[in-house]
């Protein structure tokens, strides 16, 4: 393996399958040399095993650069290092222009909530929807919401043209249509909207792919993390319905569902003593939805907790549409607004990503080297779970 300096860093290339593997992520582990990307990357155990088959050489070569924390693993089928260089180079600090596609229950409150939080990371709130007068709506309304002598601290909302959606560094996919209404018999809500989102993606993510879109695909609709992979390959294919590799690269989509779950799973620690390590100790994998993964604690992981917990993360959704209303503020907030602003800042949290061919919720950081996943020592029992997950989410077509 070779190695190539850039201005920020080194990029290490490979050369790997693009239909399962990314184009770039922060290298922090040799055994991520070791071969195609996997559910194991979560793993630190499993890593440590897998990194056992690189040569003594290219342990000895690589480990300093991993140390240095400015090590980039590129996959060459996906660009060539000019064009890796190139676009490592752009990953620059500052404000960034985030586009919103549709403002209805979710994308008013997301938006509501970005314009609130996003004054140091965002600098403009593009808008689109198919009823212009929402538009002419929000754009008055949230423009009209002020800090006394202070009119610029947050950032503006403008109304955006259909062809002007990709111009941007974040594009936010909020649309969404099928919601089953409350009352209904339906528990799982969000796989009843996967066929009629997964229309409307499809025909945004070709846009995306017909613009050379640069910047982070980021989707909020459900369900998340099917249609994460629905706008990857959507992109990705010709005219004849062919993989071309020509749209989207798999870590340029990220998919935001992950974070509400973590925050429900939160607030009933909060309320039991018994779940109350999960405030320090806990994590979150998987999707937002049945397979969702809740982990009391890695260093004292107790089976039953975990999963009594996360049932109750699972059905919180169902207790307020008990209440006659649709259970969307939290998600608004916590998968979307909050998560989508600390992604922009580079900071820790919980999103989707690409890993082996499957959409992943886990903990997560945006960095100028690539996505850094985190990896921890995982339990064998906590493995077993979230690999149940992944099976779940690789047998959606």
């Amino acid at each position: 393996m070779k190695r190539f300096e850039f201005n920020q860093g080194v990029m290490i290339p490979v050369r790997l399958p693009r239909e399962n593997n990314k184009g770039c992520c922060r290298l922090t582990h040799l055994g991520q040399l070791a071969g195609e990307e996997g559910l194991f990357w979560l793993n630190s155990n499993a890593l440590n095993m897998v990194s056992q088959k690189l040569s003594k050489k290219e342990r000895e070569g690589f480990t300093q650069d991993i140390e240095n924390g400015n090590a980039v693993l590129i996959n060459l089928n996906w660009g060539t290092v000019e064009q890796w260089k190139e676009r490592l180079e752009k990953n620059h600090k500052g404000k960034k222009s985030v586009h919103l596609l549709a403002l209805g229950d979710v994308g008013s409150t997301v938006l509501t909530a970005l314009k609130l939080l996003g004054g140091d990371c965002i600098q403009t709130l593009g808008i689109y929807d198919v009823n212009e007068n929402v538009c002419k709506r929000w754009e008055s309304e949230l423009n009209q919401g002020a800090f006394p002598w202070d009119y610029d601290r947050m950032p503006e909302v403008v109304i955006l043209k259909e062809e002007e959606l990709f111009d941007c560094d974040m594009f936010v996919f909020c649309a969404s249509k099928g919601i089953p209404p409350v009352g209904s018999e339906v528990q799982d809500v969000r796989m009843v909207q996967f066929e009629a989102n997964r229309g409307i993606i499809s025909v945004f993510a070709k846009k995306a792919r017909d613009s050379e879109f640069q910047g982070l695909f980021a989707v909020v609709s459900d369900p998340v993390d099917p249609l994460c992979k629905a706008a990857f390959m959507a992109s990705n294919s010709d005219e004849n319905g062919v993989f071309d590799g020509k749209g989207l690269r798999p870590e340029q989509v990220q998919g935001y569902g992950l974070g509400v779950m973590n925050a429900r799973a939160a607030y009933y620690a909060k309320k039991e003593e018994r779940f109350s390590s999960f405030l320090k100790e806990g994590r979150a994998y998987g999707p937002h939805g049945q397979d969702l993964v809740i982990a009391n604690s890695i260093e004292n992981y107790d089976e039953a907790l975990s999963k009594e917990l996360t049932q109750l993360a699972i059905e919180a959704n169902l207790r307020t549409r008990e209440l006659g209303f649709k259970p969307y503020v939290a998600p608004a907030i916590s998968s979307a607004a909050i998560s989508l602003i600390l992604t922009l800042q580079g900071e820790w949290h919980y999103s989707s990503n690409y890993l082996g061919g499957v959409y992943m919720g886990c903990k997560n950081r945006t960095t100028p080297w690539g996505v850094e996943i985190e990896s921890l020592p995982l339990p064998k029992q906590l493995f077993v779970r979230l690999e149940k997950a992944f099976r779940g989410l690789e047998g959606i077509q």
